[in-house]
């Protein structure tokens, strides 16, 4: 039976007392630390063990890299059947730490006044935080005035009703957006919101999101710009984007950077792409600039109305086209049968569940020659690509990038190709 437990490093032994026995598996609780790793590291965080937010500060970087490049091959193994497949050595950070661009707080009303944190581990428990030393300076420096102004006058009213507060810095101009998330939508709100603005450092424009679809949600359905700008401007890859603290956005520039530049051989002769899960269009103006012509889909129409104004932004309308829609119905649609048809590339940056079957079974039944599948879970990438290979689809390059240093998480990157099957002989 497996055993999960936080704390013991792969080649530590500990003693461990199990909590919780599931059918297949059982929860435990390391009670001592019996033999130690010459790669264990000093947590840099002070909550490090209790906050949920990273997993791994307390495994050098190295063997951060590693042990993730170890869990994509585990799963393309396990999961996926492919016994020969070469998986490249993980893409890392120059320094990784201080590099999100956005952070979620929690607002914890059941201490006066509310405190400010993250989650713990396997709970919806606060961790009270004065400062995170993951997120990027800019966004640190609003968290650290938060905190510390919570009980003012300006503060305060602001906090009130809040469930939580998302923030988004952009890297080039170290601007800030806020949006404060309500049941209901905050009264007197443009008064309280240029009180903030004045407070807080860089917050370029502070925002009201209601209306929840569930108590998990972190954003609400609505969204009212309470004072200033609700959008700041990043610039990756010679692409400009206008975005919001909502938007569909990856968390860390560095490494998209860095896959831009890994992709970038991948385009020196222009052709059509089809980008699935597109989001706010990143990798879709990306692949625009460099002259292909895109089609976007994506089911969040407030991140297609983000890329449809991004691509107006960077003269690119006539090469890139969206489409809002949920990526499993648009895939049968007659219309987008056949433009994924006439593509040269399928791009899927699906969320952590992976692809469904029937988004699989359109791009193969197209026979697209190439697939270039972005994943940031091994499991489902792992699960996705055995379908794609039972359907004639060869595995080329497998490379993982570490887009969330100090966590469990992996982004991968794969090139597929489709090949014939001689079924001559079935």
């Amino acid at each position: 039976m497996v055993v999960f437990c936080f704390g013991p490093l792969p080649g530590e032994r500990a003693r461990v007392r199990i909590e919780t026995v599931k059918q297949r598996y059982a929860v435990g609780e390391m009670l001592e630390l019996l033999v130690e790793s010459p790669k264990r590291a000093r947590p840099f965080c002070p909550v490090f063990g209790v906050c949920g937010g990273c997993q791994l500060q307390h495994l050098a970087y190295d063997a951060q890299l590693t042990w993730k490049r170890d869990i994509v091959r585990n799963a393309l193994l396990r999961i996926g059947g492919f016994m020969d497949v070469e998986v490249s050595e993980t893409i890392g950070m120059n320094e990784p730490r201080a590099y999100r661009n956005k952070m979620s707080v929690v607002v914890d009303h059941r201490s006066k006044p509310p405190a400010l944190g993250f989650y713990r581990q396997r709970s919806h428990e606060v961790v009270p935080i004065g400062a995170c030393p993951i997120v990027t300076p800019p966004l640190d420096a609003v968290l650290a005035a938060l905190v510390k102004n919570r009980a003012s006058a300006i503060v305060a009213p602001m906090l009130r009703g809040a469930r939580h507060i998302v923030a988004r810095a952009a890297r080039a101009t170290a601007a800030v957006v806020l949006t404060v998330t309500t049941d209901d939508p905050i009264a007197e709100a443009q008064r309280d919101a240029h009180a903030v603005r004045r407070e807080l450092p860089r917050v370029e424009g502070v925002g009201n999101s209601y209306g929840l679809a569930s108590e998990n949600a972190v954003l609400g359905r609505h969204y009212q710009l309470l004072d200033g700008q609700g959008e700041i401007e990043e610039s990756v890859g010679g692409v400009r984007y206008r975005i919001s603290a909502a938007s569909f956005f990856q968390i860390n520039v560095q490494i998209l950077e860095r896959i831009f530049d890994f992709i970038e051989p991948w385009l020196k002769r222009p052709g059509s792409i089809v980008d699935l899960y597109c989001g706010s269009g990143t990798f879709a103006l990306y692949f625009a600039r460099h002259g292909w012509s895109v089609t976007g889909i994506e089911e969040n129409r407030h991140a297609i109305a983000e890329a449809e104004a991004n691509a107006r932004l960077n003269g690119l309308g006539e090469r890139a086209r969206f489409e809002a829609g949920r990526v499993e119905q648009m895939a049968g649609v007659p219309r987008v049968a056949r433009i994924l048809q006439e593509a040269d590339v399928v791009f899927l940056d699906p969320p952590r569940k992976g692809c469904d079957e029937a988004v699989l079974s359109a791009i193969a039944q197209a026979r697209v020659r190439n697939v270039w599948y972005l994943s940031c879970d091994a499991a489902t990438l792992a699960r996705d690509l055995k379908f794609l290979a039972s359907k004639g689809y060869g595995l080329g390059v497998v490379q993982p990038f570490d887009m969330f240093p100090q966590t469990g998480h992996i982004e991968t990157l794969v090139q597929l190709e489709h090949f014939e099957i001689d079924t001559r002989h079935d």
